[in-house]
């Protein structure tokens, strides 16, 4: 069996502590790299607070029965808190480097200049920005062609999803080779386009100012806005994506719903982009016409639909909703 890559975490914050947990949870030695120069005393207790924290992470995790606590100490063993200082040799070994410093670009382009000049040619470094572009980093890091983003949400070590934006230079083999990698960790990595905002945080952007906008108007309540968040939008989307829910109910309501959002409540924001409009005359509109923003022509629909609609159940049964008939 090959050895497992040993990964850098470089940055001994919040993201670097998560990233650390999922990679030695999956079995790999990390080096959880502190990027500043410290005195003695003020580096080990860095270091006792991170490794602290990963050890409560850890117990977490076993009380949520994800695994046996006696494995505890071996999993928290694997990650090894590095000072400033012992960066060269860390660098040096590891074969995939996350950079998790402050979202300032000159700081995270001075710390992937120096990391991609210590580590090894073959290495992948990838920096966890959810802001800055891939394209305004890579020209930092040597042999920028091994270089893509890598952003995780928090937190790192439950969430699945991963969103992987190469830059212009970034070679098609460093994605592959970071999907693949991801995917042996039990992660679900999609790929998208070096543009602000990636998908998750763009999304969430415009739902979360509408929530707050919400309030603002005295539409509803905070908790009666978030209850409907959490057993209608939440419910549904935890089964279904969003372009395949468009599919589900049909892109003719979604375009519709648009032209009567945007007139009554006198606001642009709620206009459908070009390819809704497109989609009708194209007649992609979803289930009904075995096609949309997927492909339906070869799915067995009600096979798909009993699938779908189990998952619904799962979910009410997670949510505690279920009820038995009344007879």
């Amino acid at each position: 069996m090959k050895a497992r890559e040993p990964i850098a975490c470089l940055g001994a914050g919040r993201m670097g502590r998560g990233i650390a947990v999922v990679f030695a949870y999956a079995g790999h030695e990390v080096s959880l790299i502190d990027c500043k120069p410290r005195a003695t005393a003020e580096f080990e207790g860095l270091a006792a607070r991170a490794q602290e924290e990963m050890r409560a992470t850890l117990r977490d995790l076993a009380s949520f029965g994800l695994f046996d606590a006696a494995h505890l100490d071996a999993i928290a063993g694997r990650v090894c808190v590095v000072a400033e200082s012992g960066a060269p040799a860390a660098f040096a070994r590891s074969e995939v480097i996350f950079e998790g410093v402050p979202e300032v670009i000159e700081i995270k382009r001075d710390v992937l200049a120096r990391a991609s000049a210590l580590a090894g040619q073959g290495a992948i470094i990838a920096s966890t920005t959810s802001t800055i572009l891939a394209d305004d980093l890579s020209d930092a890091v040597m042999h920028p062609q091994r270089f893509l983003n890598a952003h995780w949400l928090n937190p790192a070590y439950l969430v699945p999803l991963v969103e992987l934006a190469p830059a212009a230079q970034t070679h098609p083999a460093t994605v592959s080779r970071m999907r693949s990698l991801l995917e042996r960790i039990g992660k679900v990595p999609v790929v998208c386009a070096a543009r602000p905002g990636y998908i998750v945080p763009r999304i969430q952007a415009l739902a979360m100012n509408e929530a707050a906008r919400m309030v603002e108007e005295g539409v509803a309540s905070a908790d009666d806005i978030d209850r409907a968040i959490k057993y209608g939008f939440g419910f549904r989307f935890a089964v279904l994506g969003m372009l395949e829910f468009i599919d589900w109910g049909g892109g003719d309501i979604l375009y519709y719903a648009s032209r009567y959002l945007t007139q009554a409540l006198g606001n642009e924001r709620y206009a459908a982009p070009a390819i809704i409009e497109r989609n009708m005359r194209e007649g992609r509109i979803g289930l009904g016409t075995r096609k949309g923003f997927l492909d339906y022509e070869k799915l067995d629909l009600e096979a798909y639909r009993r699938e779908r609609l189990k998952a619904f159940v799962a979910m009410l049964g997670f949510l505690g909703l279920t009820r038995p008939p009344l007879l």
